[in-house]
C-alpha cells in the first residue's frame, strides 16, 4: 500500500476534545511549566548526523534521570525549512537545530547543568554544535486545535511532524495559529526576568533592555514546508502593529531516531 507522506490523519480523530471536558482536564495538566530551549548551528564539518545519534542515543537520554524533567524535543532545518522562514534576526539566521527540555519547574536546572559536567568529565560529551542560544522560558498559554482532540496539555508528546518556532520580543497571543491548516496546537512561553531565579544560562542573547522574549512552539502534524508557507501571510498581520518584534519565525522537521539523515541542515 502506498502511503501519502504528505497526509496527515488529525482530521479523521473521533470524539470530544479533551480540553472541552473537565472531568479529563482534572486529572492532571502534565506538571511543565518551564522549558529550556537551546538553538545551535549546523556542525561546521557536517557531523551533523553523527552528533543526532549520540546527542539522541546518549546524552538526551541521559537528562530523564532528573526528577524535574517531564519531557524532552529534538527538531532540525534543512535548507528547504530555511527557504521558506518568515523572520530570522541576524543574531539567528544560523539556527539548525532546536532542543527543548520541558521541566516542572525552574530548580532542576542546576542538576541538568551538573549532570551535563559529569558526562563532560566521563568522555560523554565528544562533539558539539555551535551554540547561537540558550534560554529558560515560563509557560504562560497553549492551545490545541479542536481536530486534534488531545488536550493544550499533552501536546509535547503527541507526536509532531515538526515544528514552526516564533521567537519575539513582546507578547502576543498565538492560539489563534491553531487555525492553520497542519498546526496541531501551540505552546506559549516567556523570559520573564522578575520570575526566573537565574540568568546564568548559555548564549543568553537578549539583553534585560530589550524586553521580555516570547517563544511560541507551533506543534506541526503536517508537512512543515506547507504549515510554514500557510503561516507566513498571518504572522505579516500579527506584526504589523509592532506590539511582537519577530527574531525568528522557521519551521523545522522532527529527528527521526536511527534515520538521522533524513532531515540534515
Amino acid at each position: 500500500m502506498n502511503v501519502d507522506p504528505d497526509r496527515h490523519l488529525a482530521a479523521e480523530l473521533r470524539g470530544t476534545p479533551s480540553d472541552e471536558l473537565p472531568d479529563v482536564l482534572a486529572r492532571g495538566d502534565g506538571d511543565a511549566t518551564a522549558a529550556f530551549v537551546s538553538l545551535s548551528a549546523r556542525h561546521p564539518d557536517g557531523r551533523d548526523a553523527e552528533y543526532l545519534e549520540w546527542h539522541t542515543l546518549d546524552h538526551r537520554a541521559e537528562q530523564h534521570r532528573l526528577p524535574g524533567l517531564r519531557g524532552s524535543l529534538r527538531f532540525v532545518s534543512t535548507p528547504e525549512c530555511r527557504s521558506v522562514r518568515a523572520a530570522a534576526d541576524p543574531r539567528y539566521e544560523a539556527t539548525d537545530h532546536v532542543m527543548a527540555y520541558l521541566f516542572a519547574d525552574q530548580a532542576p536546572m542546576d542538576a541538568f547543568y551538573g549532570l551535563g559536567e559529569e558526562l563532560f568529565k566521563a568522555g560523554r560529551m565528544q562533539l558539539r554544535l555551535p551554540a547561537v542560544e540558550g534560554d529558560l522560558y515560563l509557560l504562560r498559554g497553549k492551545a490545541a486545535a479542536p481536530r486534534a482532540v488531545a488536550g493544550a496539555d499533552v501536546l509535547p508528546w503527541r507526536p509532531a511532524r515538526g515544528l514552526y518556532l516564533l521567537i519575539e520580543l513582546g507578547a502576543a497571543r498565538a492560539d489563534h495559529l491553531v487555525g492553520i491548516d497542519g498546526i496541531a496546537g501551540v505552546w506559549c512561553a516567556a523570559t520573564d526576568s522578575e520570575e526566573i531565579e537565574s540568568r546564568d544560562w548559555f548564549g543568553s542573547l537578549t539583553s534585560a533592555a530589550e524586553g521580555a522574549k516570547q517563544i511560541s512552539l507551533c506543534f506541526i502534524d503536517g508537512n512543515p514546508i506547507d504549515v510554514a508557507k500557510r503561516m507566513e501571510p498571518v504572522l505579516k498581520e500579527r506584526w504589523a502593529d509592532g506590539s511582537a518584534k519577530p527574531l525568528l519565525a522557521a519551521p523545522f522537521h522532527t529527528v527521526v531516531p536511527y534515520e538521522w539523515t533524513r532531515h540534515l541542515p
